[in-house]
């Protein structure tokens, strides 16, 4: 782990609360505000395990409040987009990607699954099946001894959440850690792990705005145990060096010579 603590920016659009009065009633203050909250009051499970500072962004502020100063202290991002995902500049969208794959963790959340970010790094289209009939999530551990489902029990249910089904158009993950079952019959694979370059990413399922779902202690406990899992191992900026030989390399004639190349001094083609 790098540092004292985890930097975490909660980042999320900011529409859908400032638009309709439904969702403003669940989140009134944003869903990055209610996160972000739950994120602080959260107890990590270990001892000894490093303070998060948290802090939150929105697609609105200058550079969707993700600058470079800012972004570069980041260990974590965590992100929600519906609505506006193509409003989000192509050029945080690279800033972002960079982070990630010198070692900065990504937490995707619901609908970011179209997001550009997440699309950038994982390479598909990340389509699913989606029905809005307030519906039961049931959504079963199938890792329990995967760090981000510590402190859950063999599954957690939601009373009303969107549906997602498969076939959902990702990459095979490194690991699964969630599944999740609904109401009407579709499973959907609702945990799921990558890394990429030196960086973490987690997509989580749930999170419908017009749902409380945030407020949920074992969302509220995955969102934490996904932020510390995903907090940076290494920072390494991505470099493409010439590199000089170690050793001594003999000089090559005929047909081992490289046309063009000069072995040595005075030597041409």
């Amino acid at each position: 782990m790098i540092g004292s603590k985890i930097s975490v920016i909660v980042w999320n659009e900011f529409q859908h609360e400032r638009e309709n009065p439904a969702v403003r009633a669940i989140y009134p203050e944003g869903l990055h505000a209610t996160i972000a909250a739950a994120l602080r009051e959260t107890p990590a499970l270990n001892a000894g395990a490093l303070p998060l500072e948290i802090g939150t962004a929105t697609l609105d502020q200058p550079e969707h409040g993700l600058d470079e100063e800012r972004l570069a202290a980041c260990d974590v991002l965590v992100w929600w987009g519906h609505k506006a995902h193509e409003q989000v500049s192509d050029a945080v969208v690279e800033r972002v990607q960079r982070r990630v794959l010198e070692g900065m963790g990504l937490i995707v959340l619901h609908s970011g699954h179209f997001s550009k970010i997440f699309r950038r790094l994982l390479g598909t289209n990340c389509s699913l099946k989606w029905r809005e009939a307030d519906e039961k999530e049931r959504v079963w551990v199938v890792e329990p001894s995967h760090p981000i489902a510590a402190g859950l029990g063999e599954y957690f249910e939601l009373p009303c959440e969107e549906m997602y089904g498969e076939r959902f158009d990702v990459p095979a993950p490194d690991e699964t850690v969630f599944i999740s079952w609904f109401e009407g019959g579709e499973v959907f694979r609702s945990g799921l792990c990558w890394q990429r370059g030196h960086g973490r990413i987690f997509y989580f399922r749930p999170g419908h705005e017009a749902y409380p779902t945030y407020h949920d202690a074992s969302v509220q406990r995955v969102i934490a145990n996904a932020v510390r899992w995903a907090a940076p191992r290494v920072r390494i900026a991505d470099r493409c060096p010439m590199s000089p030989p170690l050793e001594k390399l003999s000089p090559k004639t005929g047909a081992f010579a490289r046309v063009g190349i000069v072995q040595e001094k005075g030597e041409g083609k």
